[in-house]
């Protein structure tokens, strides 16, 4: 199937962060993009407004007239999380139409083109995004398809100049639903393996050895960076070819050092086997994205771009949203959103707000994603969460999943060792948070707590005043 020569590409699960870069690529090649999805968002909305025609009532009169009439030259890419009995999903399936699912047509876009794949349990959307920067910033002609809204381009998709001939492809390689491995990677970062949706691999053994077959994918004479924790957990590359580097902040051939938080940024010096690059300022707070700098500073390099150019790049680079996102920062009112949903983010995370906002009293919310990983991961939860100063849950966020018996915010309640710690509804939480008057106060969560982002800033700024 030639994807630039379809008249129509219809999406079901339009919505969702990696679907809507697909249908915005699509889009950009001139080609007509209708979709579906449950509910509106301000994603749909932006969707919307470049153009696309979306609906959110499945059903097949709704679905383009062109679409339902021309299935030579239609593709209908969708998702997994569409109900097994959507009338659109089986209206196309019975009609026969050429459907793929979002993960396949990246790997049919990547087999085309150069591809530097970040994949990782953590870590890999800060990173693809970084590099992704990086070597824009610096006129290299890529496309990249991220798993967040990056804060310099405001897209999940950063496009790629038609005029210029092949771009270099930028791709966040999601381990969810095995999902890495359709892609063609000629240069690959792994930023992390720890144990993650065990409810896809069944245990961490399993999940590792799909990370070790994402690995045997990249091309032979392509290049592996990868955190040397990572390496050390994964078995050695089938590619004798491969040429492989390891990274991290103290350890592996590419290193940080001299590492030093600032209220708003951190500074750092590269020091790599070929090359160091001394005071560099990473806009983006937080132990962990200096450690994601790692490779993304190396991959520059391995395009020819200037050091002055990589420093001006991680300079400018201002994030992804909802990752380590500053929302108030004044001398007695701090608060930070971040999505952390895993308790080796969430352990980082905090550790680098420790450090920017050191004797200053940290008051952490919470909300737990999937029942699965809640139960899974309970102790480990709790451990990282005493860091802070007072823990708040709210109840666990059920995401795609049924309610599981006995699994529940209470169960890691009593593991936290903070001197302080509750369960607060999100009704109530407001009205508890202007009670007690947090000093730094910070949201984490992969549901939908980012929607008490603006209550949380008002309130930190009027706290302030």
């Amino acid at each position: 199937m030639n994807l630039k020569q379809l008249h129509s590409v219809h999406f079901l699960g339009i919505g969702g962060i990696g679907m809507s870069a697909l249908a915005r690529w699509f889009n950009h090649l001139g080609i007509k993009v209708s979709g579906y999805d449950r509910t509106p968002s301000a994603l749909t909305e932006a969707l919307e407004q470049e153009g696309m025609e979306i609906h959110y009532v499945d059903a097949i009169e709704n679905i383009p007239v062109k679409v339902r009439e021309d299935q030579k030259n239609t593709l209908i890419v969708w998702t997994p999380a569409m109900p097994k009995d959507s009338a659109e999903l089986n209206f196309c399936m019975e009609k026969g139409f050429e459907m793929r699912k979002r993960a396949v047509v990246l790997g049919m876009i990547t087999a085309s083109l150069p591809t530097i794949a970040v994949a990782g349990t953590h870590g890999k959307t800060t990173t693809s995004s970084m590099v992704a920067h990086l070597l824009k910033s610096s006129g290299v002609n890529i496309a990249a398809f991220l798993g967040g809204l990056t804060q310099n381009y405001n897209s999940n998709l950063i496009l790629h100049d038609e005029a210029e001939g092949n771009a270099t492809v930028v791709v966040e390689a999601d381990e969810f639903d095995r999902s890495f491995l359709h892609l063609h990677p000629n240069v690959a970062v792994v930023t992390s393996v720890d144990p993650d949706h065990l409810d896809i691999y069944g245990d961490g053994a399993a999940m590792l050895e799909g990370f070790s077959q994402f690995i045997d994918l990249i091309s032979p004479d392509g290049n592996l960076y990868i955190q040397s924790h990572a390496f050390a957990k994964l078995r050695k590359p089938e590619n004798a070819s491969l040429k492989v580097r390891q990274y991290g902040l103290d350890s592996g051939e590419i290193k940080a050092a001299n590492i030093q938080a600032l209220p708003a940024a951190f500074k750092f010096d590269y020091i790599s086997e070929r090359k160091n690059i001394l005071g560099l300022t990473l806009s983006m707070p937080g132990f962990h994205n200096v450690e994601n700098a790692l490779p993304a500073i190396s991959i520059a390099l391995d395009h020819g771009i200037e050091e002055e150019q990589i420093r001006n790049g991680l300079l400018t680079y201002r994030g992804v949203k909802r990752r380590f996102e500053i929302w108030v920062q004044q001398e007695d009112s701090v608060y930070v959103d971040d999505y952390a949903h895993h308790p080796e983010e969430i352990r980082a995370f905090l550790s680098s707000v420790r450090a920017m906002f050191p004797g200053k009293k940290l008051t952490a919310v919470f909300q737990p994603h999937l029942f699965t990983r809640t139960r899974d991961f309970a102790s480990g939860f709790s451990e990282c969460l005493s860091l802070a100063d007072e823990v708040v849950l709210l109840e666990i966020y059920p995401a795609r999943e049924l309610p599981i018996e006995g699994v529940n915010a209470a169960m890691l309640l009593e593991g936290i060792t903070s001197p302080k710690k509750s369960i607060q509804s999100k009704e109530n939480l407001l009205d508890y948070l202007k009670e007690n008057q947090p000093e730094v106060l910070v949201t984490m969560g992969a549901g939908d707590i980012d929607r008490l982002v603006f209550s949380m800033t008002n309130l930190m700024r009027r706290h302030e005043n």
